[in-house]
């Protein structure tokens, strides 16, 4: 989980701040990821501003992985879109903008790196419940449920 400093982002991620909401984060995942009894935690980066995410979009891509950003314009359904074979080092980023959408300007940024514009269905979702959603489709589709 890679925190992000969308343009029209009503938190902002510095100084003290960024530590403490890093830090409640992470014990988030802690707490989510013993509940579900996961072997392995998950990691909780340091915030990224656009130029940033554009670059793990860009490593992510060059990796043979994929990065799909959710956004309510989108005509490609998420259930849809072609994911990278399975294989150590592949990784797949979700890109979750804030509650004010992602910026043209940062959807064609991401665009340029590689990433793909996806829609989970025909409504919009809030943020705290469009990762989680997505999170749930893709594991179904990689195997690791059901």
């Amino acid at each position: 989980m890679l925190p992000w400093q969308a343009d029209r982002s009503i938190v902002v991620w510095r100084g003290d701040r960024a530590a403490k909401s890093r830090a409640r984060w992470v014990a988030t995942v802690r707490t989510a990821a013993k509940q579900s009894r996961r072997s392995r935690l998950p990691r909780v980066g340091v915030a990224v501003d656009g130029a940033g995410l554009v670059a793990r979009v860009a490593e992510a891509i060059a990796g043979g992985g994929a990065a799909l950003v959710l956004h309510e314009d989108a005509r490609r359904p998420l259930a849809t879109v072609e994911l990278p074979a399975a294989r150590p080092g592949a990784q797949i980023l979700v890109v979750v903008g804030p509650e004010g959408g992602i910026t043209e300007r940062e959807v064609g940024a991401l665009e340029d790196a590689g990433a793909q514009t996806v829609r989970l269905g025909p409504h919009v979702l809030r943020t705290s419940t469009a990762g989680p959603v997505a999170l749930a489709l893709l594991a179904q589709r990689l195997g690791y449920w059901g």
